[in-house]
């Protein structure tokens, strides 16, 4: 039992010997819900969980990278791993030094993240996608000692980063090396000097001596989160904390070392490194990495030729996945599970994939950077409805309460902000113990519970529906709009032409917000076929209140919203304060709308090839 559960049984006990109702009976009206204490909880690091991987299975074959075609097996995992270990600890690092990873998925990433771990050192993951900007923002907030970096990825440039870091290395202290994967840039160290001049003068005996020092309980990660205004906070989190996170999460999608996973998120998040690479390393699978930087066609080749039985992904991956052909010869018939997380999945995105990629034992789930990440996960035999509706039950050795926003615990069945408490909660936010204590509270039996900001509600059975984030929830007229359902809603819509949406509220004078409506078009839709902002409105309205249905619809790729794609993070978040800003400027007058959206259907006919004018935006009645 861990030792955070023990204050809060004492109580609930005294709370119910005073009012004469047992424990189950009470708690069963109150949304409070407590993980199974079965798997127990496991004390290693992660340089520990590979060596006992090696003992146990050290030939069978660990990592697939598609796009480099390297093939390692668990012994050449731990090799390459211990290596460029040697290769940092021959740096002068030491245990606690941070170590900064800049690059797309591949081999290299894998083998830092263990080498990192094995000498007690905190892998600081950066995104991908920052600018220069964001990059040495994160550098000097970390104190990285160490930086592996890779100079170019798909479309993105680390150019102007390396080059501000070459040309004044004073603004990074405390940066002493710099490491390039992938090529070389000036005079620059590259990972290979590391793994091999370098890491030569370090004896087995001083790497065992650095491993030793090494604890479960130490902070092995730094993982910045996606803030959506100033600079994003950094999540503390330890090998106890990743380690038997990834344990419970295979154990839910019930994996074992004969599954073999896809897995296209990105590793600097924690969906690709936790939920994916640890959570395969954990159960002694295999996990194959498809390309650099997410790739349909990487994805669906890889399905067809690796004996793929997961795949993992938001739901973006999965919509553009299956929006491409698929060649005559493609087969993945012990496709079976996988984990959809990231953003709310859409009932018809679930049913294609039960019924086109066979993933009939796909799990739902639920988490955030600062529990490791996952909160509440579904099984492979939790039934496909609750599959569909909520995001399962709270993981093993964790608690979960729903409170109102007077900090109390609400009844089962109403929403509220949803807390945890347990071992897989982080340290707190590094070098910031004010945005740490703001989150982070301890109750009045001594608790420590973090609040995570998203609204949900639990029913009687202890499953958890995510309903959104506290912040984004539109409240016109003094009346909660939820944008979830609205948006489920409005991708329901029997035309087929709308693949994803966002709903978000603005400000509006007499309301206080309106519902407002982005829409993603699907890859065949042309606009004259599209449905109608009323149309829409009135499919909302037959289904929800009529409050409810958006006063304004957009669709991206149209000039006036000036983005073809959903604005996301990252972890496949949408970038909801973005898309308020863009409604705010359209609705003000700052753009203007095309004519089309008020053309009504039976006028369309024979107008394809009409160029339309532009009208100044009527405002709507509501």
């Amino acid at each position: 039992m861990s030792s955070q559960s023990i204050p809060l049984q004492r109580l609930q006990q005294t709370k119910h010997h005073l009012s004469g109702t047992s424990t189950q009976e009470s708690e069963s009206r109150l949304s409070i819900v407590h993980g199974e204490l079965n798997p127990p909880l496991r004390d290693l690091t992660l340089g520990s969980l590979l060596d006992e991987q090696v003992s146990i299975r050290g030939e069978k074959e660990c990592l697939v990278v598609a796009h480099t075609a390297t093939r390692w097996t668990f012994s050449e995992l731990q090799r390459q791993s211990r290596t460029l270990a040697k290769g940092m600890l021959a740096l002068g690092l030491k245990r606690g030094d941070r170590i900064g990873i800049l690059a797309s998925n591949c081999e290299e990433y894998v083998a830092t993240f263990f080498a990192a771990g094995y000498i007690g050192g905190i892998l600081v993951v950066l995104n991908a996608t920052y600018t220069a900007e964001e990059a040495l923002h994160a550098l000097q907030h970390s104190g990285c000692k160490l930086l592996f970096v890779e100079e170019k990825y798909g479309r993105h440039s680390n150019t102007e980063l390396l080059s501000q870091l070459s040309d004044d290395p004073a603004q990074t202290p405390e940066l002493n090396t710099i490491a390039t994967l992938h090529g070389t840039f000036e005079d620059f160290k590259t990972y290979s000097n590391v793994m091999s001049g370098i890491s030569a003068g370090i004896s087995d005996e001083g790497f065992n001596e650095a491993a030793n020092l090494t604890h479960t309980h130490d902070v092995c990660n730094l993982q910045y989160t996606s803030g959506s205004t100033g600079h994003p906070k950094a999540a503390m989190l330890t090998h106890h904390n990743l380690i038997n996170n990834a344990r419970f999460i295979g154990h839910r999608m019930s994996f074992t070392s004969a599954d073999v996973l896809c897995c296209p998120p990105p590793l600097f998040h924690c969906f690709g490194l936790v939920l994916g690479l640890l959570t395969c390393l954990s159960h002694g699978a295999s996990i194959i990495i498809p390309s650099p930087t997410f790739s349909a066609p990487a994805v669906l080749s890889v399905l067809s030729t690796e004996n793929v039985t997961a795949l993992h992904g938001v739901p973006a991956m999965f919509e553009e996945l299956l929006s491409l052909p698929r060649p005559a010869s493609f087969s993945c018939p012990n496709l079976r599970t996988g984990i959809i997380a990231g953003a709310p999945v859409p009932k018809p995105l679930m049913e294609r994939l039960f019924k086109e990629l066979n993933m009939t034992e796909y799990t739902s789930s639920y988490g955030l950077t600062e529990a490791s990440p996952t909160c509440f996960n579904a099984t492979t035999t939790t039934s496909i409805e609750r599959r569909l509706n909520s995001v399962g039950k709270v993981m093993p050795h964790m608690h979960s309460k729903i409170v109102g926003r007077d900090g109390q615990i609400v009844p089962v069945g109403q929403r509220g902000e949803l807390c945890m408490a347990g071992y897989s909660l982080q340290k707190g936010y590094w070098q910031n113990e004010e945005k740490t204590n703001e989150c982070m509270v301890r109750d009045e039996s001594g608790v420590l519970w973090l609040h995570t900001g998203d609204e949900a509600v639990f029913d009687a059975d202890g499953y958890c529906t995510i309903t959104g984030r506290f912040k984004d929830i539109i409240i016109r007229g003094g009346e909660n709009i939820y944008p979830i359902e609205i948006e489920s809603r409005l991708v329901s819509h029997p035309s087929g032409h709308i693949t994803r949406s966002a709903v978000v509220g603005i400000p509006h004078p007499k309301y206080g917000e309106i519902v407002v409506a982005f829409l993603l078009p699907s890859n065949f839709s042309h606009w004259l076929d599209r449905p109608t902002d009323e149309e829409l409105r009135g499919w909302v309205r037959q289904a929800l209140g009529w409050h409810k249905a958006p006063v304004h619809v957009f669709w991206f790729g149209d000039e006036e919203v000036g983005m073809d794609e959903v604005p996301q993070t990252g972890s496949g978040k949408v970038k909801k304060h973005v898309l308020r800003k863009v409604g705010e400027e359209i609705v003000k007058g700052s753009k203007k709308r095309e004519t089309r959206l008020h053309v009504a259907p039976e006028k369309r006919e024979g107008m394809r090839e009409i160029v339309m004018g532009e009208i100044a935006e009527e405002e709507q009645t509501f």
